[in-house]
């Protein structure tokens, strides 16, 4: 990927990029994991596979979105991720009203929650799901079907 490729997928992909980051860190933090997303996609534009730009971009931010919150973590800093008015409201708290499907969504394994949420929030097919979480097409199906059998059984 040569400099103009990579400014016209940076370009394309910086919105769903950040929308992504929007759904799992506060919304302060979220342009500057995302300018660590671009930086790392740079960095590793030799590894890239055309066609399969926003799978790789996701991949990149999941490993990203994890370094941050060990970070996070470490320092003590996730306190005021639970004050929801300081938070960025997460595509899941907009997208769950009914009290019976955040529970149910709460009871969900965090890979679950994961793999529902690339699918249904960031529209991932089975295939981008696959790819973005390193995995055979196969399995990501395998894992999708179970994550959604558990939401099922969890809403009764």
């Amino acid at each position: 990927m040569n400099e103009n490729e990579f400014i016209a997928a940076f370009r394309k992909y910086l919105s769903p990029v950040s929308k992504f980051l929007a759904r799992r860190v506060h919304r302060d933090q979220v342009e500057d994991l995302a300018s660590e997303i671009f930086e790392i996609a740079w960095r590793k534009r030799k590894s890239y596979v055309t066609g399969s730009e926003l799978a790789w971009l996701y991949r990149i931010g999941s490993y990203v979105v994890a370094n941050h919150r060990r970070r996070e973590a470490k320092r003590g800093t996730w306190l005021p991720l639970l004050d929801a008015d300081l938070a960025a409201p997460s595509a899941e708290t907009l997208g769950i009203a009914n009290v019976m499907i955040a529970e149910a969504w709460s009871q969900l394994k965090p890979s679950e929650r994961n793999i529902l949420a690339l699918t249904a929030f960031e529209g991932l097919t089975v295939s981008e799901l696959a790819e973005t979480l390193d995995i055979s097409a196969n399995t990501a199906s395998q894992r999708l079907r179970r994550a959604r059998k558990s939401f099922e059984e969890k809403l009764g």
